[in-house]
């Protein structure tokens, strides 16, 4: 069967909420890939007296979704609940808002504990057997600061004042400092890639990269220790976050997808629909992995204009009567294929266009057309949504590790990847369950 599908998997899940001055939406697709091993979770007011904080983050599994999910489940319980966090106030819940200090302190204390517990789980019910692994990009907002969350090579932006004002770092093996990390744990990095297998040098899990003797578990060849940046929160300009695993960076630039969104806000309020758009857009774009995204607004981001929305209606218009132009252009070799469609708008100065997303933004638009003046087309060649039945949603266990308040909005699902990230660990067995 190999890596990949023969028809990409379409089926989204979408959650969406808001709260704390803040508004989100999430979409999530298998799209090419055998599996789907992405998680995320999405909380609006923390426990142990964090009301007005909230929490948002996107897990990218490989080699199996047991580590993605259950830091779905439980990360943010380890995060605050470790006295780091709570800056020495004990188990009962900080007494005062915690510092910048200790709250970075917290989260990295956190990630450790999670990671450490996860390989004692392994050892215990499967000797140690599994092998998955996930990245993990978050952030944690509160009234005053937005804590920006890396494990990996998932990423995460901040755009301010309409521009991209924050990028997480990627942690690829082939950076100089992962480098000389695995290189003094005795590893190696081979085609980007740690010992020429894993594509990460960060991650939680992927314990096989973790039992270097006389090393400690931030010195291993792949480290499970976040990088934690604070920024102080600007409420005039602050627009909104994006989170993504790598299926969406693949095949958009950070400019971009932060000029895509806000072109998608000037013409939908729909926070979801936004999210889905960037999903179908990447997917069709070329992106063959499976794709994540969270979209957190602030009270500044964009809104939705009359102009912007009368300008969508009207290219929508131009594009139909193009691909009607363009059937109806058939020559000897009769109606022309959907391939023939786009390559052919493609080669147009087509004006208006959603900016970072073009034409591919457009796809299916155009696609519904061609399909309505086309009825005998050949559909076994047109990629079609399929049902997605390893699709799981881990709501109401979410709920019952993290306690809310009742006006809290929470969020949690898990889904499954592939295994490109690290290639012949097949047959991983179940694990935290």
């Amino acid at each position: 069967m190999g890596a990949f599908l023969d028809k990409p998997k379409m089926e989204k899940h979408n959650a969406h909420g808001d709260g704390n001055g803040l508004r989100y939406g999430l979409s999530s697709m298998q799209g090419w890939r055998v599996e789907m091993e992405d998680a995320h979770t999405a909380v609006i007011g923390l426990p142990n007296g964090l009301d007005p904080w909230s929490f948002f983050a996107v897990y990218d599994g490989h080699a199996g979704s047991q580590v993605a999910r259950y830091c779905c489940e439980h990360l943010l319980e380890h995060i605050t609940s470790n006295p780091d966090f709570q800056g020495g106030g004990g188990g009962g819940g900080p007494a005062v808002e915690p510092g910048v200090d200790s709250v970075k302190s917290g989260i990295r204390t956190g990630f450790l504990q999670i990671d450490d517990h996860m390989r004692q789980i392994s050892e215990k019910k499967h000797g140690g057997s599994d092998r998955s692994g996930s990245t993990a990009v978050g952030v944690m907002i509160s009234p005053r600061h937005i804590y920006f969350i890396n494990c990996g090579d998932s990423r995460g932006l901040l755009s301010r004042g309409g521009a991209v004002h924050f990028f997480t770092q990627d942690h690829k093996p082939s950076n100089p400092l992962e480098k000389e990390r695995i290189q003094n744990a005795g590893g190696s990095v081979m085609i980007q890639r740690v010992n020429g297998s894993l594509a990460v040098s960060r991650a939680l899990g992927d314990f096989d990269y973790k039992c270097v003797h006389g090393k400690g578990p931030t010195e291993q060849l792949v480290s499970p220790e976040p990088e934690v940046y604070a920024i102080e929160r600007s409420e005039a300009e602050d627009e909104f976050i994006v989170l993504a695993c790598d299926g969406i960076w693949d095949v958009m630039a950070n400019e971009e997808l932060c000029d895509f969104v806000r072109s998608r806000l000037e013409v939908t309020d729909d926070l979801e629909r936004v999210c889905n758009e960037i999903v179908d857009t990447c997917l069709y774009k070329g992106s063959r992995d499976n794709m994540s995204v969270v979209l957190v607004c602030f009270v500044s981001a964009p809104k939705v204009s009359p102009e912007a929305v009368k300008r969508e209606a009207e290219l929508d218009k131009y594009l139909e009567g193009r691909v009607e132009e363009i059937l109806k252009r058939q020559g000897d070799e009769g109606v022309p294929d959907l391939v023939h469609v786009m390559r052919t708008l493609a080669s147009e100065s087509i004006p208006n266009l959603p900016p970072g997303g073009e034409l591919a933004s457009k796809r299916s638009v155009i696609e519904a057309v061609y399909n309505k003046l086309n009825p005998y087309r050949n559909e076994d060649t047109d990629p079609a949504p399929e049902p997605c039945t390893r699709t799981l949603n881990y709501y109401s266990t979410c709920t019952r590790t993290l306690p809310q308040p009742s006006s809290a909005a929470l969020d949690c699902s898990e889904e499954e990847e592939e295994e490109e990230e690290e290639e012949g660990n097949e047959g991983s067995l179940p694990l935290f369950t």
